[in-house]
């Protein structure tokens, strides 16, 4: 399992995430958003069907989780698919079964930087291969670490 921080500093989650999410679909991944509230699924789940004019992520909430390649949950739904996404603060999965877990973290959120260090060391004293990546001035995500 590998594990990905994401650092919003320019953007915000609506703004990245989308991205994120085309990615491990044309690796032919499935993909749980983990969220931490009903309220956030709703937005999030309003938001993929309308981000851009030119396309839409399929995806679906719980009640969909074996019919959709992206799942929108309050659980990591662990068995639904490859990569897990991380949003709102939620608890690193216990489970390992993962390709993948994505940590998105607002960088204008102190709280939210304080629990990524924390969850970054966990993950070190795991063993588990970590990588932290911010935004360039064009918007571009760079590996920093």
């Amino acid at each position: 399992m590998e594990v990905l921080f994401y650092h919003l500093t320019g953007r915000t989650l609506e703004q990245a995430l989308p991205q994120l999410l085309e990615k491990t679909l044309a690796r032919g991944w499935r993909a749980v958003v983990q969220a931490g509230s009903p309220e956030r699924i709703k937005a999030l789940d309003d938001h993929l069907w309308t981000y851009t004019d030119e396309s839409f992520l399929p995806h679906g909430t719980d009640s969909a989780a074996d019919q959709t390649p992206i799942l929108l949950s309050l659980s990591d739904a662990r068995g639904a698919a490859d990569v897990l996404f991380a949003v709102d603060g939620v608890p690193f999965p216990a489970s390992e079964g993962w390709q993948r877990v994505v940590i998105l973290f607002d960088g204008r959120d102190e709280e939210a930087v304080t629990r990524a260090r924390l969850t970054w060391r966990d993950v070190k004293a795991r063993g588990l291969p970590a990588t932290y990546w911010q935004p360039d001035e064009t918007g571009r995500w760079m590996q920093k670490a």
